[in-house]
């Protein structure tokens, strides 16, 4: 039987300390954040719904940033026991350049219009961390303003080519000039996407007022007080900024972009280049032949064709392609550190991250995008020990299954039919009516016998 006795102050005492508040809000809700999912709701919460959804969104049924998502998800590891990992390596080389760890910072558009420190966030928290960080041809900070806020980072640019070439050529100039070691010429946006959440919104560049607007403004007053009293956002390429995000970038981006277009880039451009928007094995095989420095699987987030490649699952039958040794990096739908060690267990280099980023900005700023990161390190790091694996390089396939939930249809029978040679419309057609017949024929056969059968 349990002997009860009067409780002792003392011993309470020291069974029971309570926690200092934190007066600092947004440390608060910070310290709060343990997944990329918590930032999202925080920013959900803190920012207005145009400028989130401009962020979550992606294209028509938002199918193909779904299946990104789960495709992570449905991962499956296979730790080595008894292989102890006391202390985990996180630090690779990639073009020509070191990083802390195997991810950085992806190209993110109108930036500034999440929140109001954007790139300048961005690059000062990667800058920090000693990972890349990207800016966008269509960032709210100038290449000048990023080299500051980074000045001893790496820091690399994502390209479009332009209806005006010399625009595109000019900026891939500056960011040289800037010291930026890596450019990412990015072949997925001969046209704008459907992002119908924008439409819906009516998100427009500059914000336009509407009752809807203002309603939505009224419990988050600090979202309009930072927008209104910082400088007007900064575009880096863009002199017109009327209309919505598609009908700039309708406006902008030249629908006829090719090989040709590539090639006077790297002519133009000094430093590493690689080529964003890869989408099949085919293409990747002749990038990398063609001598670029890398590739970067990506379906832009899902904001351009739904429905589009898996780059995840992509990603194992290019490596094998194109040779472990060539530099193919993954983005879209990295949500967690587990994300980043299975793809590079598959064969990537490195990963982007883009929403996660931008869930930490609006969440708190650079404190928010530094949150970003130290979650993906943690969650990295912790992964990769309970693998049993000490560094990046021991990671293999072997560590990682896909597990599949839509598998293609066989292309067998696709491929035989691509072969065959087309035959005339009415041969076609008498062809089918001939079929018919047999196959009628055949059905009252095999009915008579049946009901032979029966009889006896």
């Amino acid at each position: 039987m349990v002997q009860r006795q009067f409780p002792n102050a003392r011993e309470l005492a020291a069974l029971m300390q309570f926690k200092k508040p934190q007066l600092d809000a947004k440390k608060r809700r910070l310290d709060a954040a343990y997944t990329i999912d918590d930032l999202r709701t925080i920013a959900k919460r803190r920012t207005p719904k145009a400028a989130f959804d401009y962020t979550d969104g992606s294209a028509e049924g938002e199918i193909s940033l779904t299946r990104a998502r789960q495709a992570f998800q449905d991962v499956e590891f296979h730790p080595d026991i008894l292989r102890p990992a006391v202390t985990v390596d996180t630090s690779t080389q990639i073009l020509g350049g070191p990083s802390a760890l195997p991810f950085g910072i992806a190209p993110t558009g109108f930036t500034r219009l999440m929140q109001t420190e954007g790139e300048v966030a961005g690059a000062g928290a990667a800058g920090a961390a000693g990972i890349p960080f990207t800016l966008s041809t269509l960032g709210t900070t100038s290449i000048e303003g990023v080299k500051a806020a980074n000045p001893n980072g790496r820091n690399w640019f994502q390209l479009y080519v332009m209806r005006e070439r010399e625009v595109s050529y000019g900026l891939a100039k500056r960011a040289a000039e800037a010291g930026f070691d890596t450019l990412m010429f990015t072949v997925d946006t001969p046209i704008a996407g459907a992002r119908l959440r924008d439409k819906r919104n009516g998100f427009s560049i500059p914000p336009q007022l509407t009752l809807g607007t203002v309603i939505n403004a009224i419990p988050r007053p600090w979202w309009w007080i930072d927008f209104l009293t910082t400088p007007p956002l900064e575009f880096a390429s863009l002199s017109s900024t009327g209309g919505t995000v598609g009908d700039l970038l309708d406006a902008a981006m030249d629908p006829t972009i090719s090989y040709e277009d590539l090639a006077v880039i790297r002519e133009i451009w000094p430093g590493k280049i690689v080529v964003k928007g890869v989408q099949n094995v085919k293409d990747s095989k002749r990038l990398i032949d063609l001598g670029v420095d890398g590739i970067v699987l990506s379906n832009h987030g899902g904001r351009q064709l739904d429905r589009a490649p898996v780059p995840f699952w992509l990603l194992p039958d290019v490596v094998r392609e194109v040779g472990k040794d060539a530099t193919v990096m993954i983005d879209t739908g990295i949500m967690n550190g587990a994300d980043i060690v299975a793809s590079v267990a598959l064969g990537a280099k490195f990963t982007l991250i883009g929403r996660a980023y931008l869930y930490g900005l609006m969440a708190g700023g650079r404190q928010g995008v530094d949150k970003t990161i130290e979650i993906l390190s943690t969650q990295l790091v912790r992964t990769m020990r309970l693998l049993g694996v000490s560094s990046l390089d021991e990671l293999n396939p072997s560590h990682v299954t896909q597990l599949a939930r839509l598998q293609p249809v066989h292309r067998a029978a696709v491929e035989t039919a691509e072969a065959a040679p087309a035959r005339p419309r009415a041969a076609a057609s008498r062809s089918r009516s001939t079929s018919a017949a047999k196959a009628a024929e055949g059905a009252k056969a095999a009915g008579s016998k049946a009901a032979a059968g029966a009889k006896k």
